[in-house]
């Protein structure tokens, strides 16, 4: 069974930094395209940021020039590096993968369980 579990959330300072980390697991052919996603309290779910298996990225205009988004294919690992934190970037981020299971000519679509960012003083 494929799992997403996402790890390195907390409670940081205005101006201080996170990493996040998402591995996957599970019996999985290939990895395609992977993101990050939030939702605050009230708000809806958006995409922080994406990364293609070939290493291309989009951004929310939001977190550009603080937010970098990395995978490592080898290991199935999904990463945001985030900096120059802002209370507006409290949240619970959520990892998603579009991926093929082995054994299965289709991919699906995989969501994590997502962990809390909170930036308060």
């Amino acid at each position: 069974q494929v799992q997403l579990v996402e790890s390195g959330g907390g409670l940081v300072q205005p101006g201080g930094s996170l990493r996040l980390s998402c591995a996957a697991s599970g019996s999985i052919f290939s990895i395609y395209g992977m993101g990050w996603y939030r939702q605050a309290p009230g708000k809806q779910r958006e995409l922080v940021a994406g990364i293609t298996r070939s290493g291309a990225t989009n951004y929310a205009d939001s977190v550009k020039g603080r937010f970098t988004i990395s995978r490592d294919n080898a290991k199935n690992t999904l990463y945001l590096q985030m900096n120059s934190l802002k209370p507006e970037d409290t949240a619970v981020y959520y990892c998603n993968a579009d991926l093929r299971p082995e054994g299965v000519a289709v991919r699906y679509n995989y969501w994590g369980q997502g962990t809390q960012v909170t930036v308060s003083s």
